[in-house]
């Protein structure tokens, strides 16, 4: 079997290819430093920030092409059953007055049959063709055991110079007429945690939000976006927005401390990657953007994962919500394993 040369380490991040890699550090400060960093902040672990020495515009993947997973060795750490008493156990929660809503997501994971040549940046390149995203971006450390492809459709945390803003997406439909109420009540939460979460790090009475529940078209689906801006309080940066926002309020839920003690209750493997944040960072020019890690493929231990999951408030119901995560994987699971069957 031909095995392909060892990979270089590289990133796609913001339309540009990121080669020669000079450092990696867990150390969110060195954001305000110097040079150009692609960052991963994962829901779980520890920060990967690697600076590299070239940047230049993105081009076309000529390596091997994508082959992934068949699509009946995709497995859930939640199934049906599972997923649906987790919808049932938020709610009773919300009606005990704990929390407002639980982003609720299950982690899905299949077997590569040949690591070596199943090349992340050649997913990576059948999702740009396949599921174009604006947050999109590909980072492969192979020293470091960094092999992430995303699809994002959501910003985190981007900046420039002193200002910051945030775009939650809360709600997902089929069509734009198939928001419900739920979804409209979900996004205003969110986009109040979100409020909370930048006026901790920015100066009092600059945090606006200029756009409220903009419907946004994306492969297979639409979803409601709201935007929050604000202007960092005088030597704050980086790692001080990223500590007062992470993990995304989108992903969490409200309040956030209560939503992410229920989720590490429910969900029973850890989100790695997933729900995290992936981005760009150029330290010269104090200027990058963040993803919030959805739509997100990574490998580890020989597995190719993948997360999918949802909003829960007082009027979910199960079979809606798996519904939802489903719908949400349908297009993904497609372009990295073939045909998926609905």
């Amino acid at each position: 079997m031909r095995v392909d040369p060892a990979p270089a380490p590289l990133a796609v991040v913001g339309d540009r290819l990121c080669t020669d890699l000079i450092d990696v550090t867990s150390d969110l400060a060195a954001l305000d430093s110097e040079g150009f960093w692609a960052v991963i902040v994962p829901y779980t672990g520890a920060p990967t920030c690697a600076r590299f020495g070239t940047v230049r515009p993105a081009r076309p993947w000529t390596g091997r092409p994508w082959r992934g997973p068949a699509p009946d060795t995709w497995r859930s750490s939640l199934d049906e059953a599972g997923f649906s008493s987790g919808v049932r156990s938020i709610r009773d929660a919300i009606a005990a007055g704990d929390v407002y809503q639980v982003n609720l997501t299950r982690r899905l994971r299949a077997p590569l049959d040949d690591p070596p040549n199943q090349r992340i940046e050649a997913l990576g390149a059948a999702l740009a063709a396949g599921n174009p995203a604006p947050y999109s971006a590909v980072v492969s450390l192979p020293d470091h055991g960094v092999a992430v492809a995303s699809a994002s459709p959501e910003r985190f945390l981007s900046r420039s110079g002193d200002v910051v803003s945030s775009s939650p997406i809360k709600g997902t439909a089929a069509t734009p007429d198939d928001f419900l109420a739920k979804d409209r009540a979900e996004n205003v939460m969110i986009v109040d945690l979100v409020r909370n979460d930048l006026g901790r790090v920015c100066e009092f009475g600059s945090v606006d939000v200029p756009a409220l529940l903009s419907v946004e078209a994306h492969p297979g689906l639409f979803h409601l976006v709201s935007t929050v801006t604000g202007r960092l309080r005088a030597g704050y940066g980086w790692a001080e927005a990223i500590a007062a926002t992470f993990p995304p309020g989108s992903v969490t839920g409200a309040p956030k401390i209560s939503a992410c003690s229920i989720i590490d209750r429910l969900e029973p493997e850890p989100r790695g990657v997933y729900c995290g944040a992936i981005g760009w960072v150029d330290a010269d020019r104090t200027v990058g953007d963040l993803n919030v890690a959805i739509r997100t493929f990574w490998i580890e231990d020989g597995d190719l994962n993948f997360g999918t999951g949802g909003g829960i408030t007082w009027d979910s119901t199960p079979e809606g919500e798996w519904a939802e995560t489903e719908l949400k994987a349908r297009n993904l699971l497609r372009l990295a394993s073939g045909p998926v069957i609905a």
